[in-house]
């Protein structure tokens, strides 16, 4: 009896022990966790489910390590077991449908996300169900961007590459540390560093490549932006300057935007900006065509959600003033990142709350007539994939550019990849009345190959004008065509065109067909109220159609028709309209054009207004002006 009361109490004690030892581990994985170091806490958390200790948990917290290291296919891997636990929180179904995403599972992640919905998830802006074409489409569209050659990259993160005066500068991992080996907690690679390469160099970047000067420091430094005149720089950089390192309320270290100036060849001077705190990130800097605006992402207080894009004013003496957050069609309730802006103004940045493939997506914005940014689309493939694509830049050229990803294929975790773009092209152009050259609306614009099949058509605005886009290098040819008019047409070719141009242009003349002809707007004549002389901004407009019909269309009879607006009586406005056509008809009879070729000269009082200006109505004197006119009806044209 002793002997098995040893035993079971030996039992106990090991169980104990080993209940505790768990204990204990799962403790160091949680504090791991919460200090960001996700590679050692997944280490730790991969442990505890081989013990089949508290393994639903554990695997819900490894899972979220994973999405962490921006690793989608171990993260649904563990999230596909997550979503099957009792009890689990919905918002598990949500990160596994994005893990799903993350590994091109696009159907599958689309039934997760019906399924966080339907549970009482609130799906934000990064709904891409809410465009069901996307994925298709983009993968659809004709691709812009082709991948490019780098050589710098290295095994560890490498991203923020941009070019200046022949130089790129880039922030890599790649230091390992001479005496001492420094890494960072969350994916065990070392703090980040400013370099710099030759542009089209075929050498690897070592130590030695770091930007001269006190840019770099202990802890993270970079991505960074340059002045047009190469004299100021923006950087990233913990908040960590003059040997100090801050920390939010959370013990965590944010990140800050710093200044520098060149001087003797190194940056130096470093200065800590006022739209830094130490409560909040702000990184990402980016500057406008004048570096008149500095942009930048931040999770401060006021944003939308995550990390938005702010903007604010550089003036002349350095000062920042009048920060404005760039709102809700670019910004969402995820995360936006990596601003840069090109040479025409465009946006491009980084989000993963804008309908994406994957991850993070790199998307630029849209402006509307008055250069406000109405959308953003999404730049597709081979920009983006199921992975994080970011850091997007692009050259003076507008042609040549970098970009990052940490998509399958790399070198190492991040690595900045090249492009060369060939923009859309497009033939555009104004159909117009070849009598007084006024734009025509609604005319039929037909695109045909070489072979003479049809290929695109479209009709033109208000203001005669088309763009339809085609390919490089084949011949075309387009034809204009509407019911009064007689088709015109134009062969060309986009063969052998620079890659800069963007568009072709074909404009279309098109003839009136004969007899049925008004003449447009452009030589309608107006009057001032209560007159019938002809003033000078009329004469001048006679003046064409005495040109038209003795030199254009020789053989050309015309007819007026004059009206008054509805002021006056019915009687005393018939008697001023005849008034109107006869002196309409006399100053053409004077420039020589013969009696013949004018029919008939007609008043027409006010019966044939133009607008709603009738009696009783209050209209401003504009619209009564429109109505005081004489027109010009063709009725042979040869």
């Amino acid at each position: 009896m002793k002997i098995k009361n040893y035993i079971l109490v030996c039992i106990v004690l090991m169980l104990s022990f080993n209940a505790f030892s768990q204990q204990g581990k799962q403790k160091r994985a949680d504090t791991l966790f919460n200090k960001f170091s996700f590679v050692k806490a997944a280490e730790v958390y991969r442990e505890l489910i081989d013990k089949n200790y508290n393994k639903d948990y554990a695997i819900r917290q490894l899972a979220d390590c994973y999405a962490f290291l921006r690793d989608p296919r171990n993260a649904a891997r563990y999230y596909k077991t997550v979503v099957e636990q009792e009890n689990v929180p919905i918002e598990y179904y949500y990160k596994y449908a994005q893990s799903l995403r993350g590994i091109k599972k696009y159907d599958d992640s689309q039934i997760w996300l019906e399924r966080f919905k339907d549970s009482g998830g609130v799906v934000s802006a990064n709904d891409f169900s809410k465009d069901i074409n996307f994925i298709t489409s983009v993968f659809g569209a004709k691709q812009q961007y082709f991948l490019d050659k780098v050589y710098f990259n290295s095994k560890y993160s490498d991203f923020g590459a941009f070019e200046k005066d022949s130089i790129v500068y880039f922030t890599s991992a790649r230091d390992e540390g001479v005496g001492v080996k420094r890494l960072y907690g969350w994916n065990e690679q070392p703090f980040l560093d400013v370099y710099t390469t030759k542009v089209g160099s075929k050498k690897n970047v070592d130590h030695t490549g770091k930007v001269k000067g006190d840019v770099n420091s202990i802890y993270h430094d970079g991505p960074v932006t340059i002045t047009k005149d190469g004299r100021t720089m923006y950087f990233s950089r913990n908040n960590f300057n003059e040997d100090i390192e801050a920390k939010d309320k959370k013990g965590l270290t944010n990140m800050k935007i710093y200044r520098a100036t060149l001087v003797d060849g190194e940056w130096t001077n470093i200065e800590d900006l006022p739209i830094n705190d130490d409560a909040f990130s702000t990184q990402h800097p980016a500057l406008n065509n004048d570096d008149t605006k500095l942009y930048f992402s931040s999770d401060r207080p006021g944003g939308k959600g995550g990390s938005d894009l702010w903007v604010i004013n550089i003036l002349p003496d350095g000062t920042l003033r009048e920060l404005q957050n760039l709102g809700d069609v670019i910004n969402t309730e995820s995360a936006e990142g990596f601003p840069f802006l090109n040479n025409e103004g465009v946006l491009f940045f980084s989000s993963d709350g804008h309908t994406g493939l994957g991850l993070l997506d790199i998307f630029a914005t849209i402006k509307g007539e008055e250069d406000e940014i109405v959308d953003v689309i999404n730049l597709g493939v081979p920009v983006n994939s199921n992975k994080d694509d970011f850091s997007f830049s692009m050259n003076p050229n507008g042609i040549t550019g970098y970009f990052a990803s940490n998509r399958n294929g790399g070198r190492g975790s991040d690595d900045i990849y090249a492009f060369h773009r060939e923009p859309v092209l497009h033939v555009e152009g104004v159909v117009t009345d070849a009598i007084n050259t006024n734009p025509i609306p609604n005319a039929k614009i037909t695109l045909f190959d070489s072979d003479g099949n049809q290929i695109a058509f479209m009709e033109t605005d208000e203001k005669g004008y088309y763009q339809i886009n085609i390919d490089r290098n084949e011949d075309y040819k387009i034809v204009a065509s509407q019911d009064k008019y007689i088709d015109d047409y134009r062969n060309f070719t986009s063969k052998n065109i620079q890659t800069e141009l963007t568009n072709i242009t074909a404009n279309l003349l098109l003839n009136p067909v004969p007899n049925v002809i008004k003449l447009a707007e452009l030589n309608t004549i107006y009057f001032d109220f209560n007159k019938y002389n002809i003033r000078k901004d009329a004469a001048l407009e006679l003046d064409k159609i005495v040109d038209l019909m003795q030199n254009d269309y020789p053989e050309m009879i015309i007819r007026i028709e004059s009206h008054t607006d509805s002021r006056g009586t019915l009687s005393y406005n018939d008697k001023l309209s005849i008034d109107r056509a006869n002196s309409t008809y006399d100053y053409l009879i004077s420039k020589g054009i013969a009696p013949e070729r004018i029919t008939e000269h007609q008043g027409f009082g006010e019966r044939r207004l133009t607008n709603g200006c009738e009696d009783g109505e209050n209209c401003e004197e504009q619209d009564h002006q429109l109505n005081r006119r004489t027109q010009f009806i063709v009725v042979q044209m040869e």
